[in-house]
C-alpha cells in the first residue's frame, strides 16, 4: 500500500513515522521549507518510550508524485484549502482519504473536491507537539487513530487500513459509527480548548482555581448538548472521561489550539468552535460559554492577521 502523508507536523509526522518504522511506504507531502528541514535533520520523535529518526521520503506540491492507495490528512484546518490543491494529482479512482481534522467541516470541503466515496470518517487520538527543533515531541501515552466508512458499512479498505496502522504500534479498534466518534472527539477537543483558551492556563492551572473545575464542566455540558440535539449524544462512560480529564489537579495538559494563542500564531477557531456554534444556533441549543470562548479567539484570530498584514 503506498500511503501518503500529507504534513508532517506533530499529527502526520508521528503517525507516519510510526508506520515507516514498521516498514510501510510512507511519503510525507511536505512545503519546501519543512522539506529543507527534515533533509538537513531527519524526522525524529521523542518522549516517553519513543525514540524515532528517519530519512524520511519527501515529495512538495511542485513535484511529480503519481497516485497513492492511502492519504493520511493531518494539516489545520487553516491550510486545509491549499493542502487540497497539493494533494489533488495523487488521487486516483481507487484512493482512499482518511482526515485527522478536529470537527466536521472538512467532510463537506473533501467531498466537493474529491467526491464522498473516497473520504473515510477520522479520527487521531494524540498528545504531541513539534520543539524548537521541529522535532516531533510526545507528551501522553494516546497513540490512536479511528477510522471507518462514514455511513457505517463493512469495508475491505477500512478493514486493510486498520491493520496497517495496528501493525506499526497505532491503536485502531473497529469503529462501526465512525461518524459519532467524530462528534464525541469534537466535543471533547471543544470543551478542552474552550476552557484553557478562556482562562489561559493549563487544565492544572485552571482546576487550581476556584471555580475553575466547575467551568470546566459547564462548558463541556454545552458541548455535549450540541452533539445530542445533532443526533451523536456521547455516552456517559465517556463524558466521566471526559470530565476527569479537564478537571484533574495538577494536570499540564494544553491543546494545540491554546499553545496557538500563546505563540501569537492563528487558531482553528472557526473549524472547531465557530462551526460548533453556529450548529448550535440552527439548533436552538444555547452555548453562552462557548460562544465568549469564540468571541475570545476571534479578537485573537483578527489580531494575528493584522500584526501580520503589518509586516
Amino acid at each position: 500500500m503506498r500511503i501518503l502523508t500529507v504534513g508532517a507536523g506533530a499529527v502526520g509526522g508521528f503517525f507516519g513515522a510510526r508506520l515507516v518504522r514498521a516498514g510501510a511506504d510512507v511519503t510525507f507531502l511536505v512545503r519546501p521549507q519543512r522539506a529543507a528541514a527534515l533533509r538537513e535533520r531527519g524526522l525524529r520523535v521523542t518522549g516517553p518510550g519513543e525514540e524515532i529518526s528517519l530519512e524520511p521520503q519527501l515529495v512538495t506540491a511542485d513535484a511529480p508524485m503519481g497516485t497513492y492507495d492511502l492519504v493520511l490528512l493531518s494539516v489545520k484546518s487553516t491550510a486545509l484549502e491549499q493542502a487540497a490543491k497539493d494533494l489533488a494529482p495523487a488521487v486516483g479512482p481507487g484512493t482512499a482519504i482518511v482526515p485527522l481534522l478536529n470537527g466536521m467541516a472538512h467532510l463537506d470541503f473533501l467531498d466537493g473536491h474529491f467526491g464522498g466515496a473516497a473520504v473515510l470518517g477520522g479520527v487521531a487520538k494524540v498528545v504531541t507537539t513539534l520543539d524548537g527543533n521541529g522535532d516531533i515531541v510526545r507528551m501522553a501515552p494516546p497513540s490512536v487513530v479511528l477510522t471507518g466508512e462514514r455511513d457505517g458499512t463493512p469495508s475491505g479498505r477500512v478493514d486493510a487500513v486498520r491493520e496497517l496502522l495496528t501493525a506499526a504500534g497505532i491503536d485502531s479498534p473497529p469503529t462501526p459509527d465512525i461518524v459519532a466518534a467524530m462528534w464525541h472527539k469534537w466535543v471533547f477537543i471543544t470543551t478542552l480548548a474552550a476552557t484553557t483558551c478562556l482562562l489561559r492556563g493549563s487544565v492544572g492551572e485552571v482546576n487550581a482555581v476556584p471555580g475553575g473545575a466547575e467551568l470546566a464542566r459547564a462548558v463541556l455540558a454545552e458541548a455535549a448538548a450540541v452533539a445530542a440535539a445533532s443526533g451523536h449524544p456521547v455516552p456517559q462512560a465517556e463524558l466521566d472521561v471526559t470530565t476527569r480529564t479537564v478537571t484533574a489537579e495538577g494536570s499540564p495538559l494544553t491543546p494545540s489550539m491554546y499553545r496557538d494563542v500563546l505563540a501569537g500564531q492563528p487558531t482553528e477557531v472557526e473549524h472547531v468552535l465557530g462551526d460548533l456554534v453556529a450548529r448550535a444556533r440552527a439548533l436552538a441549543v444555547p452555548t453562552p460559554l462557548l460562544d465568549l470562548a469564540t468571541l475570545h479567539l476571534r479578537v485573537h484570530q483578527q489580531r494575528v492577521a493584522g500584526s501580520r498584514a503589518g509586516r
